[in-house]
């Protein structure tokens, strides 16, 4: 899963919400800077002592600022979790929301309250990318992308340490931005396969030195309680969070229901064939019931779309793409099959409430989007999605595997 930094473009909405009347309608607005351009892209030009002019586009969104809407986390029956923070110019969501999503378990397995390093995790499943790109000599995607159990995999390899021993930050920036590391990382290994070096000692230790250099060296050791340790004694004996117990939940019609599958998109680099596939509406049922236990989860789909109002920052399916009623296990595979979901950001639900009969979700966002309106606000770094846009647009979630129980006894 991708950031997504999408300027907010609202259409004026006549909607069941407003009027009563079932036809939704939209035009075009023009965007302004947000917290993308005013925050993290003004960091960037302060360290590089640059400046340009934003960039204006035109985005087509629903208008959802006359309707009734759950977007006050009060309303939210929530789950421990750490505050929304920034992924910055980095296509790092994957590990962000799944992070944030394994801080609150520690918290519900021990009670512990932590906040722990993201691009520890980045930095290794980088050099786990460039092993494998060498041993398929170039034929293995090379990419900022991945997905919510790349992380519970880097942390079985190389463990975790808490924020405060790696932030991956440097140069004296305050949001991360990747640009520049990631060309230079990919300008290599396109070296690599032009003159066929195929050394993974060579190839690795390049790799280091160039994210040494923009992240810093993650530690191979830490003082936690006044012990010695290293990240996977960290993980295993204070953390005490197993990566083994996380499974990943999905639903597609492309592969058969009831197998563990392989989800076919770019960001599963690796072709993880573990995912739980059933179908949408054992989805949707497992879904429900784990947020009534008490479980968060690490959510993955589509954001980039129409129903998402980032002023309300609300997600909604508007009745001008499909009405709710039609919302089905073929309408969500039309959608992936021909490109208009994808799979683009990764998030973490932290709560729900019930409107109308149906539930909403509140989802901690690692995202610029969630990030436009007042900072001091409760409401700032997060969305709410309603239940027709998490069944229509959100394909795969991660939980512990005592909450889908029934789920795995299908297999």
């Amino acid at each position: 899963m991708k950031k997504l930094i999408i300027p907010i473009i609202s259409c004026i909405l006549l909607s069941p919400f407003a009027s009563g009347q079932n036809k939704d309608k939209a035009v075009f607005r023009e965007s302004k800077p947000g917290f993308y351009q005013n925050s993290i892209m003004k960091d960037d030009r302060e360290v590089r002592e640059k400046t340009g002019p934003p960039q204006v586009t035109r985005t087509f969104s629903v208008d959802l600022a006359q309707a009734s809407l759950p977007n006050k986390i009060d309303l939210y029956k929530k789950q421990w979790h750490t505050p929304p923070v920034s992924q910055g110019n980095t296509s790092t969501c994957w590990s962000f929301s799944t992070t944030s999503f394994l801080e609150s378990e520690a918290y519900r397995i021990s009670k512990q309250q932590v906040k722990l390093s993201e691009m520890y995790t980045v930095y290794w499943e980088y050099i786990e990318k460039a092993k494998r790109f060498v041993r398929e000599r170039g034929n293995s995607a090379f990419a900022e992308g991945s997905e919510a159990n790349a992380v519970t995999r880097m942390w079985k390899f190389y463990g975790i340490v808490p924020l405060e021993y790696y932030t991956g930050l440097t140069s004296g920036r305050k949001y991360h931005n990747h640009e520049d590391m990631f060309s230079e990382l990919s300008g290599f290994l396109a070296s690599v396969k032009a003159n066929s070096l195929w050394n993974e000692e060579y190839v690795t230790e390049t790799i280091k030195s160039i994210m040494n250099h923009h992240m810093g060296v993650p530690p191979a050791e830490i003082t936690v309680n006044g012990k010695k340790m290293t990240p996977l004694q960290y993980l295993n004996d204070v953390l005490r969070i197993n990566p083994d117990d996380y499974v990943d939940i999905l639903s597609y019609r492309q592969e058969p229901f009831y197998r563990q599958v392989e989800y076919k998109v770019p960001d599963n680099w690796w072709h993880s064939d573990v995912y739980y596939n059933i179908p949408l509406d054992e989805f949707m049922a497992a879904l429900k019931n784990a947020v009534r236990k008490g479980f968060t989860v690490s959510i993955g789909g589509d954001v980039s779309e129409p129903g998402l109002d980032r002023t309300t920052q609300c997600a909604v399916i508007p009745d001008f793409d499909i009405p709710a009623e039609y919302i089905n296990d073929d309408a969500r595979q039309f959608r992936f099959s021909n490109h208009t979901t994808t799979d683009d950001h990764g998030m973490h639900i932290v709560g729900f409430t019930e409107k109308d009969g149906k539930d909403w979700y509140m989802l901690k966002d690692s995202g610029a989007g969630s990030k436009n309106n007042d900072p001091n606000a409760g409401e700032w770094g997060y969305y709410f999605f309603s239940e027709g846009y998490v069944k229509l647009k959100m394909m795969d979630f991660m939980i512990h595997k005592d909450a889908v129980k029934d789920v795995l006894a299908k297999f």
